[in-house]
């Protein structure tokens, strides 16, 4: 049934709040499927002010405008400096103060939050009107000094590029960073340094969710710039945002899902800033450290790696869920030679059961060797990528513990088919990668292909003779030939430049030479005046 939408609009013009309220609850639940215009205005400036509605009224007409503000044809009376300055405040900390209060400011920042991602001219507007004003300022409980906190619900309008924009012109990056370490109540050893304490309880999972929201802001933020190369100021930023982001990594949380969250969010806003900033996450004393190589602490490392082992055994949304610590975890090896030497004793320890294919093996080394043949590419590059790197890009070494077949892909990529050095090589230190006795004795008998010693086949031309071999070899190559003339198969080799190419050149010759030999045939069933003979046909 079609809401009343005119006795709506009478009983506003009458102040009859309790009608209002009726009449409003009824219409939320009959449009959740439908968008019905209701007049903006009649509910956003006269004959009340919101701010002038009773709790339980405001609540439900916020709703209602929540609900309204999905159909992008009717947004033009939301659309003003009024209107949007109205949700704003409504959004901040100038709300009452009752139980109804939070609700009403979190559905207000909802109402903002679709009229902004729906409306390019909603997008403008904000962008002029500072959209740091979302960013609140509020007297924490337990001191009486200023911090800046975000509304939880602004990250959505945060996502339109012109708003992002403006707002790291306003020092985003800055207040949002004192925000989360408002929420932590983060203590300080030393610059870059957060003191972390094993033995504090879990974060409460209403601060999570604070926490949570921040970092998806952030993400937001630093995700347009990360390929700049910072100046000094910026980069200072940044590596007290990588300390604090240390922390968030190191913290328990209470439930599990809340922590993977958090954490998921916290190695997102990692994978977006600056590489140079990044060495903060282990530039911290090794005293205290539960995980160490060569002298460096490893803790956050070690959580990033858990991190990676859970997302990998869910095996959910690999894309989404697992390319950015995968990314991270590349490219923090790529530059910092402890946290390379850690993941890869981790990851690619020495080989000792040569009996097994590569992607057969139980531990995180053959997880991410099933990832190279992923049907989707960039979950297959990524993990190839990772792999690469711990190999410190040296092919030979590559597969060995991958095997030729799972690393043709990004041998291919790069042109290094042929084997010969990347040049990328001479980037990484010298450090020893020593085989193991199990690995040498049987070294001569793996097959490269499959990474693994197979088992010995018998050979299919024994007891042949050399005649009987090369017609078989002959019968062989016309079947490749008229597989390929068909397009079923397309024969590739490899160039001096170690990438694949097509076997047009070498194809088309034995092509031809077939095509003759098969001309020749016909012609000897052919009668001396050029016609068939009946006997052959």
């Amino acid at each position: 049934m079609v809401p009343d939408i005119t006795r709506i609009i009478e009983s506003i013009t009458q102040r009859d709040q309790d009608t209002v309220q009726l009449l409003l609850n009824r219409y939320n639940t009959q449009v959740t499927d439908y968008c019905i215009s209701l007049p903006y205005q009649c509910l956003f400036m006269q004959p009340w002010k919101l701010s002038q509605l009773q709790p339980a009224v405001l609540r439900v007409c916020l709703h209602t405008l929540r609900i309204l503000s999905r159909d992008r044809r009717a947004l033009g009376p939301m659309v003003t400096d009024s209107a949007l300055l109205t949700l704003a405040n409504m959004g901040g900390i100038a709300l009452l103060q009752e139980e109804d209060g939070e609700v009403c400011r979190k559905e207000a920042l909802k109402v903002l939050c679709n009229i902004i991602y729906n409306s390019p001219q909603a997008q403008e507007r904000a962008s002029a009107l500072r959209p740091p004003t979302l960013i609140r300022t509020q007297k924490s409980p337990e001191n009486n000094n200023n911090t800046g906190l975000v509304s939880e619900s602004c990250a959505s309008p945060l996502l339109q590029s012109s708003v992002v924009y403006s707002l790291c012109q306003e020092r985003g990056v800055s207040v949002l960073t004192k925000a989360l370490e408002q929420c932590l109540a983060v203590r300080w050893a030393v610059e870059y340094e957060v003191l972390t304490d094993s033995t504090e309880p879990p974060i409460s999972k209403e601060v999570s969710q604070k926490v949570i929201e921040i970092l998806k802001t952030l993400f937001n933020i630093t995700h347009m710039f990360h390929r700049q190369e910072p100046d000094e100021e910026d980069a200072a930023l940044y590596r007290h945002l990588a300390a604090v982001l240390r922390h968030c990594l190191l913290l328990s949380c209470d439930g599990e899902d809340t922590l993977e969250e958090l954490q998921g969010h916290t190695v997102n806003v990692l994978s977006a800033l600056p590489l140079t900033c990044l060495d903060v996450l282990v530039s911290v004393p090794v005293d205290q450290a539960s995980h160490k190589c060569e002298g460096v602490n490893m803790d956050c490392v070690h959580k990033l790696l858990l991190f990676m082992d859970r997302r990998l055994n869910r095996g959910l949304k690999l894309k989404e869920k697992l390319t950015p610590v995968l990314n991270l975890l590349t490219e923090s090896s790529r530059v910092h030679r402890e946290t390379r030497c850690y993941l890869r004793q981790k990851i690619l320890p020495p080989l000792r059961d040569v009996a097994i294919r590569p992607e057969q093996d139980s531990a995180l080394r053959g997880q991410l060797v099933r990832l190279m043949t992923h049907v989707d590419t960039d979950v297959k590059d990524c993990a190839a990528e990772l792999l690469f790197v711990l190999c410190k890009e040296n092919v030979s070494r590559f597969v060995k513990y991958t095997g030729y077949g799972n690393a043709a892909g990004l041998l291919a990529a790069r042109g290094l088919l042929n084997g010969r050095r990347n040049p990328s090589d001479s980037q990484y230190s010298s450090d020893s990668d020593s085989d193991t006795e199990e690995y040498r004795e049987a070294k001569a008998r793996i097959n490269l292909v499959t990474g693994r010693v197979e088992a010995e086949q018998p050979d299919p031309m024994e007891g042949m003779t050399d005649e009987e071999k090369e017609e078989e070899a002959r019968h062989l190559m016309s079947m490749i030939n008229r597989l390929s003339r068909e397009q079923i198969i397309q024969p590739m080799g490899v160039t001096a430049e170690g990438r694949l190419a097509p076997l047009w050149g070498q194809m088309s010759d034995c092509t031809l030479e077939e095509r003759e030999d098969e001309d020749e045939d016909e012609d000897l069933n052919l009668m001396p005046d050029g016609r068939k003979d009946k006997q052959m046909e």
